[in-house]
């Protein structure tokens, strides 16, 4: 039986989508509340679903939905029940199967030393194997997450402190994590030994702030400390934050996409601001690949900043002549292939007053499966453009991504399967380029790749898995791996 996507999910579905976003608050009586905006500034994160658990000092409570953080969250009967001076929060976004609630973090368990919730952003490659030697040994499984695998990795160590046997339970899993825990004392946050996904540290007055982008601290008005550095535990309690660093030292991967892409541009990601890296591949892009011009134009709205740097760097002007609805919603309708033809323009629009007639530059972040940029560009050509040049923001995306970012297998990748002129003449493009690898390191700071040492996760552009991919090597695991995705 043939699964359709909701129609606006087709609509959006040739980008790779971010699987989570995470909030822990320590020491604030206003914590579940100030949980709820730092979700809000992370719902690009994840749009499927949200969850809140907070602790009183004598129980915990939680609240969990499908949907969004403003729907979910914006009575005051649910905040009123989220009570406690500590919190912790998760948006995740759904990949394949059934976007159900029981997988919606935190997950919670009660343990003989107490309960403790957990909330990841990453992906486990070795899950599958780590789930059949759990349920071999007794273990009975809740969800379908491999969240729930490091739950019970927690519950069956034979050590005494919750740390240590967070510790030992990392020890034993591979992949891509960041964490935010809490127990009946304590706020405890945790990368893996890479740094793939993002962590950060804040403070708002007393109270300590675990998030995954800046952004989730300006909303409350908290201030940015730090990162949280690769293979570090953090651990929030009355007596101050403790930082421990249990594990072997590992070259830092941190995903570079999330420069080009998943952090919103306001942010601050390991150490630099999102939106000016941005500006700098657009740079790049000029000066790497610009042809002759009349307007640059940004696919919006992720799409805009390289723009603006291509415009500067060019001396092209900048126009919006693409226009996104903010307002497409949700909806679940089966429409005829007429209708889906027609999908993308409940998302974007056409501003003809400013393509008709002008060579176009249009610059977009990534291409993956390629079916928007056939769409984007036909659309400019039918607005009266008389060239369009397409400039992609990122190399290639010719390998999917096991640490967290749900991308499809790699032979619905468009540039796993044909050359920058083959992909061209698909799109229907005038000509096609991306920024190298190289230009894309060296606008986030770097002076160029290391060939045999780089300093970011590029696993999606060159094939270079930093972690192990244990369960797909081994042949376990048909398909992509996916944070959440059911299993058979």
């Amino acid at each position: 039986m043939t699964r359709h996507l909701p129609f606006t999910r087709e609509i959006d579905d040739d980008h790779p989508k971010e699987e989570c976003g995470l909030f822990g608050i320590y020491g604030h009586t206003d914590a579940a509340p100030l949980t709820t905006l730092g979700l809000h500034a992370l719902q690009h994160r994840g749009q499927e679903a949200a969850g809140v658990v907070s602790y009183d000092g004598a129980h915990f409570h939680s609240h969990r939905a499908l949907g969004l953080v403003g729907d979910n969250f914006n009575q005051e009967s649910v905040i009123r029940r989220l009570v406690g001076a500590m919190a912790i929060g998760h948006v995740r976004y759904a990949t394949t199967g059934e976007t159900v609630l029981r997988n919606v973090q935190p997950l919670f368990a009660d343990f003989a030393f107490g309960g403790l919730a957990i909330a990841h952003n990453g992906n486990l490659t070795n899950a599958y194997a780590l789930r059949r030697a759990l349920v071999e040994r007794g273990c009975i499984f809740q969800s379908t997450t491999d969240t729930e695998a490091i739950v019970h990795l927690i519950a069956i160590s034979d050590q005494t402190r919750v740390v240590d046997r967070i510790v030992d339970a990392l020890r034993q899993v591979e992949g891509a994590y960041s964490l935010v825990a809490l127990t009946r004392a304590k706020l405890i946050g945790m990368r893996d030994p890479h740094g793939v996904r993002p962590l950060v540290l804040g403070r708002l007055g007393p109270a300590t702030i675990l998030a995954s982008e800046t952004c989730a601290l300006d909303i409350i008005g908290a201030t940015y400390e730090r990162d949280v550095e690769p293979g570090e535990i953090v651990v929030i309690d009355k007596d101050g934050l403790r930082s421990y660093k249990p594990f072997a030292k590992s070259p830092r991967r941190f995903c570079i996409f999330e420069y080009v892409y998943f952090s919103r541009p306001d942010s601050v990601i390991d150490g630099r601001n999102v939106y000016a890296a941005r500006k700098r591949i657009g740079h790049e892009l000029a000066r790497e690949s610009h042809v002759p011009a009349d307007v640059v134009v940004p696919v919006p709205d992720s799409g805009v900043p390289a723009a603006i740097g291509y415009a500067e760097e060019s001396r092209v002007p900048f126009e919006l002549g693409i226009v996104r609805n903010h307002y497409v919603g949700r909806t679940f309708i089966e429409p005829t292939d007429q209708i889906r033809h027609l999908g993308v323009r409940l998302k974007h629009n056409a501003n003809a007053a400013y393509l008709k007639d002008k060579r176009v530059i249009l610059v977009d972040d990534s291409i993956v499966r390629g079916t928007t940029s056939v769409k984007i560009v036909e659309m400019v050509r039918n607005a009266g453009a008389s060239e369009v040049h397409l400039r992609v923001s990122s190399p290639p995306t010719t390998h999917p991504c096991f640490y967290g970012i749900d991308t499809p297998e790699r032979d619905k990748l468009l540039a796993a399967r044909h050359d920058v002129e083959s992909m061209r003449r698909f799109i229907g493009a005038d000509s096609l380029a991306f920024v190298s690898l190289d230009g894309l390191y060296r606008a986030v700071g770097e002076p160029g790749r290391l060939a045999n040492a780089p300093q970011y996760c590029d696993a999606c552009f060159s094939g270079e898995y930093p972690i192990p991919l244990s369960d797909h090597d081994g042949g376990n695991v048909p398909k992509q791996l996916s944070l959440l995705a059911e299993t058979e």
